[in-house]
C-alpha cells in the first residue's frame, strides 16, 4: 500500500479526491505544519463468522435417515446432532 503525507490545507480542498484513494487500498497521512497528525485509509472490513467443519447441517450425511424419521421431541434432535442430553 502506498503511503503519502498531504498537509491539511490540501486534504481540505481534495477530501474526495483522498477519499476515494483511501477506498482502493491507499493510506494517506494528513499533516499540519508538516508533522503527521491523522491518517485516512480503507476501513477494515469485518471477518465473516466461520462455521465449524464439525456442524451437523454441514454434515448431513452423516444424520441423514431413509424414510420418514417419526415424530421427534426438540430435546431428542439436540441429542442426536449435538450430543446434548
Amino acid at each position: 500500500m502506498d503511503e503519502k503525507i498531504v498537509n491539511m490545507h490540501a486534504a481540505k480542498t481534495r477530501l474526495s479526491q483522498l477519499v476515494a484513494r483511501a477506498e482502493k487500498g491507499e493510506r494517506i497521512l494528513i499533516a499540519r505544519a508538516g508533522k503527521p497528525v491523522a491518517e485516512l485509509g480503507p476501513v477494515r472490513r469485518p471477518r465473516r463468522a466461520t462455521i465449524s467443519p464439525e456442524d451437523p447441517l454441514l454434515n448431513l450425511d452423516r444424520f441423514a435417515v431413509d424414510g420418514p424419521g417419526g415424530e421427534l421431541a426438540n430435546e431428542e434432535i439436540d441429542r442426536v446432532l449435538y450430543g446434548k442430553s
